[in-house]
């Protein structure tokens, strides 16, 4: 057993000061205020008074990093998994971009093979495949080549049950409405991204099955006063939920803050959208297909396109603060609870008795002090 003795517990049912949490093995056990929640005997005590503990985060889509890319060789799951607790990353989507069917069913095996043996880090829940089914005119730093129309055929293996959480598509093109109905009957949650779907289009998908929306602003058309689109869509449906990259370059910091006014603290599920680039010095790395130039605030293609983000989920809550003005309570939500609402995943993104013990340890500026995954600290600056 391990007893967390903290200051703050954050993400639970109500904020408690001073309070406490008993992880047995990979389970929360018990949470409350440390007067009333006693430290068993034999626990091992974690002192992290002065620290906030809030649920481990959730990083919906995530390309690579590290120097790896999911989308060249899916194997690389693993290996950057090991890493992601450095930025308080206890679960993860594993994003596979734009690619020939078969990486799409190798990224689908090394899930199913399982992590190797003596395995530390954040874990893989599911894949989230973003593409082949986008908007050509709004491809970004996907390959033309692969794109299409979506096809139920093709798709005949793309279920929950066989590793495939999230599919990002555009709902405009012909053939998505079907495809969208389909794969929610196979448990897939679908998001609405790199796509020219006007207003009553949107409307349509989310009508269809669409619950989400890929990268906010990014790779759709922007918010006009004539033509509304995706963008406003989303930001009008009130169980839409939408996926944002808050690193100030993707999306300007008042952006950020129109929309946190209009989505608030349960519909809006911060993302990295980081690439093989993540953690790594500026220079050159592959995302996909692709050559990408990265320098010491972003990564883009040739044309000055951007290629997913270097962003860390941990600075990613410090920024939705900044940009916003919202509590760390609620950016730490925005980083665990709603993208794990989205995906379904119930046992993460909470702070309550029967949850997965995936925490981590913040201090008053919201910097990164300690992540535990299902009760093992992996990572410790304490």
């Amino acid at each position: 057993m391990l007893y967390i003795r903290c200051s703050n517990l954050l993400g639970s049912t109500r904020q408690i000061q001073d309070g406490a949490v008993l992880l047995d093995g990979a389970q929360i056990l018990a949470v409350g205020p440390a007067s009333a929640l006693t430290r068993p005997s034999g626990a091992q005590l974690l002192d992290a008074r002065g620290l906030s503990a809030a649920p481990g985060f959730v990083d919906w889509q995530l390309n690579g990093g590290f120097g790896l890319d999911f989308t060249e060789n899916p194997a690389s799951i693993w290996e950057v998994a090991a890493h992601l607790p450095e930025h308080g990353v206890t679960s993860f989507l594993p994003t596979i971009i734009t690619a020939p069917l078969e990486v799409y069913a190798a990224a689908q095996q090394v899930l199913r093979a399982g992590p190797p043996a003596g395995f530390r880090g954040a874990q893989p829940l599911g894949l989230h495949f973003e593409g082949p089914y986008l908007n050509p005119s709004k491809k970004g730093a996907h390959n033309p080549i692969y794109l299409r129309d979506p096809s139920k055929v093709e798709t005949g293996s793309w279920s929950r049950k066989k590793g495939v959480w999230v599919v990002t598509l555009a709902p405009e093109l012909v053939g998505a409405q079907s495809l969208i109905r389909a794969l929610r009957q196979k448990g897939v949650v679908v998001s609405a991204g790199h796509s020219l779907a006007d207003y009553e289009q949107a409307w349509d998908g989310f009508a269809a099955g669409v619950s989400c929306a890929t990268h906010l602003f990014n790779a759709m058309p922007p918010l006009d006063h004539r033509a509304p689109g995706l963008i406003a869509a989303s930001l009008q449906s009130p169980k839409t939920v939408v996926g944002l990259i808050p690193d100030g370059i993707h999306v300007h910091p008042a952006m950020v803050a129109l929309a946190w006014k209009h989505k608030g603290p349960r519909h809006m599920a911060i993302v990295t959208d980081a690439m093989g680039a993540l953690g790594m010095p500026a220079g050159k790395y592959v995302l996909g297909d692709f050559e990408v130039t990265v320098d010491e605030v972003s990564a883009r293609l040739e044309n000055g396109t951007l290629a997913g983000s270097i962003l860390h989920m941990d600075q990613a809550v410090r920024n939705l603060m900044a940009f916003t003005g919202c509590s760390l309570a609620q950016a730490c939500g925005a980083a665990s609870a709603n993208p794990a609402r989205l995906v379904r995943a119930s046992r993460k993104g909470r702070l309550q008795p029967g949850a997965d013990a995936d925490l981590v340890l913040l201090d008053k500026q919201a910097n990164l002090m300690a992540t535990i995954v299902r009760g093992e600290v992996v990572f410790s600056m304490l």
